[in-house]
């Protein structure tokens, strides 16, 4: 079953789309679980993790919306919103510097900083997503470069990087 490439494809594609997990696990996952080249890994890493972002930035407020009908939900949500509001209010340079902000907390490889939070900000700042998408996606393209690097580097080196792509 881990055999068939369309198998590594789609569990690497479905890893990075993953909360928490995204990008910062598939590709190690698809390195040295699945075996695919850095390239192969990288790409299919990069293009899962970017999807959510489209559907969070535009769409999650709906789905707070329709979820804050039900009392338990209702109350993490309510708590979550308020934070995520009082903070952005407070921080005068974050509301200046959104985009440089957004790009630097998504290209921080770290568990919690990636695309799925950066894109939940970007719709706490009320962001349209032509304004959230590209910072966005370029953090998730340099924490891609920074854990793709780790994992060569943890695999023997950066040569074993440019001898497989």
């Amino acid at each position: 079953m881990f055999e068939s490439i369309v198998f590594k494809y789609l569990a690497t594609f479905i890893i990075s789309m993953t909360p928490i997990i995204e990008l910062r696990g598939a590709i190690p996952v698809a390195v040295f679980t699945f075996h695919l080249t850095y390239i192969e890994a990288f790409i299919i890493s990069f293009i899962g993790n970017i999807i959510p972002i489209y559907f969070i930035v535009k769409y999650i407020r709906p789905l707070f919306n329709f979820f804050g009908r039900f009392k338990i939900f209702k109350v993490i949500i309510d708590w979550a919103t308020e934070r995520a509001t009082k903070k952005i209010q407070e921080s005068e340079r974050l509301q200046n510097y959104t985009a440089l902000g957004l790009f630097l907390f998504v290209a921080i490889p770290l568990p919690g900083t990636g695309a799925w939070v950066g894109s939940l900000i970007a719709n706490f700042l009320d962001l349209p997503l032509k304004k959230a998408f590209w910072p966005l996606a370029l953090g998730v393209l340099t924490a891609g470069i920074i854990i793709l690097s780790g994992t060569a580097i943890a695999n023997g080196g950066f040569q074993v990087l440019l001898q497989h792509m």
